[in-house]
C-alpha cells in the first residue's frame, strides 16, 4: 500500500494554522552545513574582509535549481519583479519574487550561463516556487533541482567560493593561470585557476570588492588548495560556519524575511505541492513581536530597498498589487546598534542560579529562529521590527536589521528592542523575561557611517 505524503498544507491545518505550526517548531535558525564553526576564531575572520580577504565557503548551504529550454527566460520572468530582457549570457540578476498580493516569497541570484541554461541559487524557497511552478507550464523547459547538503550526499553540480575584502582583487589576480579577465560588476567571466576552468561572479559587499568562484565539484580540491597556498601572501582567512551569516550584517542584506507562502488562499496550491517535511515546514517562528494578523510579518520588496529594481513594463506575478501600492507609505529598512552595556547585562542575567533570568544572546549569532521578528519601541509605541541580528567585531556592537515606520527614523536615535520570547511554546527556548536592550539607529549599509567617520 502506497503512503500518501503529507504535504505542508496538511501539517498547517493539523497544527491549528501556520502562526501555530512555526512557533511550536523547534527548528532553530539556519544551519550552514559542511564546514567548521571556526577555522581561526570568528572575531578575525570577520576582521579579514574589511582588512585583508576572506573565503566563504558557499558550496554546501544552497540551493540550485537549473532551468534549461528556449523559453527559460520567458518562464523565470513571469515571475520576477525585476527586468531579466537584457539578462544576457555571462550575467546574473538579484531574482525578487512576490506572490499575487505583491509581497515577498523569495530572493535569489539568477545566473545566465549561456542562451538556454539558467542557474538560481539562494534559498531552497525560491528553488521550489520556480520548480513548482515550472511543473505547471506549457513553456519549452526543463528543470533538474541540485538541493543543499544539510542532508548529507557525495557530492553535486558545483563548488563554489567567493573571496571578499580590499585584498580579493590582488589575489584573484595572482592565482589565476595567466591575466585575469576584466569582469564588471554582476557579470560571469571564465578563466582558469590549478588548470581548471571555472567562473566567477564580481559583485561586492559594503563598498568590498568580491569574487563568487564556481566550478566542477570534482576540481574543488585543487582550486582550493591554490587559492589558499597563494593566499597566505594576503592574509586570506577562511570563514566558518559561524561567521558566514554574520557578513550579511554589515551589508544590509535581510537573509530570512518571512515568506508569503503561508499567507492566503493564493499560495495553497503551492503549500499543497511542498512537502510537510520541506524547509518550509520545519522553519520556526520566533522573537518578542507576536500577533495573530499574519500579514503583519509580510514585507514587499519596497520595504527592503528593492523598489527600484521593481520593472512594471513586464507582466509578474503580483504586478497589479504592487503597482496599486507603489506610492504608498512604507517601512524603511535600518540597522539597529545595541547597547553594549544593555547587551552584557542581558548575558550576565542570562546565566547562574538567580531567577528570572533573561533570553541568553549567544554571540556572534544571538537569532534562535528561523524567522525571527522582535519589537522596536520608540517609548511604549511599537514603531517597527528587528530581525536578523549578529555581533560584529568590525562594529564593536551587535547589530541587527529592522524594518521602522518612515516617520520614526532619525539616525542615532535611541529606540528599545524587546528582547526575549513571551510564552514560547519551544523547547529550545529558556524560561525567561522579556528585557529591553537600548539601540541606536543607523544606516544601511552600516559601515557607510564608519567610512565616512574614518
Amino acid at each position: 500500500m502506497t503512503q500518501v505524503q503529507q504535504s505542508l498544507e496538511d501539517k498547517i491545518q493539523a497544527s491549528g494554522g501556520a502562526l501555530s505550526m512555526l512557533r511550536a517548531s523547534n527548528d532553530s535558525t539556519v544551519i550552514f552545513p559542511g564546514i567548521p564553526p571556526e577555522f581561526t576564531n570568528w572575531r578575525d575572520e570577520q576582521a579579514a574582509w574589511h582588512h585583508s580577504v576572506v573565503l566563504f565557503e558557499q558550496s554546501y548551504h544552497m540551493t540550485e535549481l537549473h532551468i534549461r529550454g528556449g523559453d527559460a527566460v520567458k518562464f523565470v520572468s513571469q515571475f520576477a519583479t525585476n527586468d531579466l530582457s537584457n539578462l544576457t549570457p555571462m550575467r546574473a540578476k538579484q531574482l525578487i519574487m512576490v506572490d499575487p498580493s505583491g509581497h515577498l516569497i523569495s530572493d535569489a541570484i539568477i545566473f545566465r550561463e549561456s542562451d538556454d541554461f539558467l542557474r538560481v541559487v539562494g534559498p531552497p524557497t525560491a528553488s521550489n516556487w520556480l520548480q513548482f511552478n515550472a511543473e505547471n507550464t506549457d513553456l519549452s523547459i526543463e528543470v533538474a533541482r541540485n538541493d543543499n547538503m544539510i542532508v548529507p550526499r557525495p557530492s553535486r553540480d558545483v563548488f563554489r567560493f567567493q573571496l571578499q575584502g580590499p585584498s580579493a582583487l590582488d589575489l584573484m589576480r595572482a592565482v589565476v593561470d595567466g591575466d585575469l579577465p576584466d569582469i564588471k560588476f554582476f557579470r560571469i567571466g571564465e578563466f582558469n585557476i590549478a588548470g581548471h576552468t571555472v567562473r566567477a561572479l564580481r559583485h561586492g559587499m559594503a563598498g568590498r570588492p568580491g569574487f563568487e568562484i564556481y566550478g566542477p565539484w570534482e576540481v574543488q580540491a585543487e582550486v582550493r588548495s591554490k587559492i589558499e597556498d597563494i593566499g597566505k601572501q594576503f592574509d586570506l582567512r577562511k570563514a566558518g560556519s559561524v561567521t558566514y551569516p554574520t557578513a550579511a550584517q554589515e551589508s544590509g542584506w535581510m537573509p530570512r524575511p518571512f515568506p508569503s507562502i503561508f499567507y492566503g488562499e493564493g499560495m495553497r496550491a503551492f503549500r499543497e505541492w511542498l512537502p510537510a517535511k520541506s524547509f518550509e515546514g520545519t522553519c520556526s517562528l520566533g522573537g518578542s513581536f507576536v500577533t495573530d494578523d499574519m500579514s503583519q510579518y509580510l514585507v514587499e520588496p519596497n520595504e527592503l530597498g528593492y523598489g527600484p529594481m521593481v520593472h512594471f513594463d513586464h507582466d509578474f506575478v503580483g504586478r497589479d498589487a504592487l503597482l496599486a501600492r507603489k506610492d504608498d507609505e512604507h517601512r524603511v529598512k535600518v540597522t539597529l546598534e545595541w547597547n553594549n552595556d544593555d547587551v552584557f547585562d542581558v548575558m550576565k542575567r542570562s546565566v547562574g542560579s538567580a531567577r528570572p533570568r533573561t533570553k541568553f544572546i549567544a554571540l556572534p549569532i544571538p537569532m534562535y529562529a528561523t524567522f525571527e521578528y522582535d519589537q522596536v519601541l520608540l517609548g511604549d509605541r511599537l514603531i517597527g521590527i528587528s530581525q536578523w541580528c549578529t555581533y560584529s567585531s568590525n562594529a564593536g556592537s551587535v547589530l541587527s536589521t529592522a524594518l521602522i515606520d518612515r516617520d520614526d527614523i532619525e539616525m542615532g536615535r535611541e529606540v528599545t528592542l524587546l528582547w526575549g520570547e513571551p510564552d514560547s511554546q519551544r523547547r529550545t527556548v529558556e524560561d525567561h523575561d522579556l528585557v529591553g536592550i537600548r539601540a541606536k539607529i543607523a544606516p544601511v549599509p552600516y559601515f557607510d557611517k564608519a567610512i565616512k567617520r574614518d
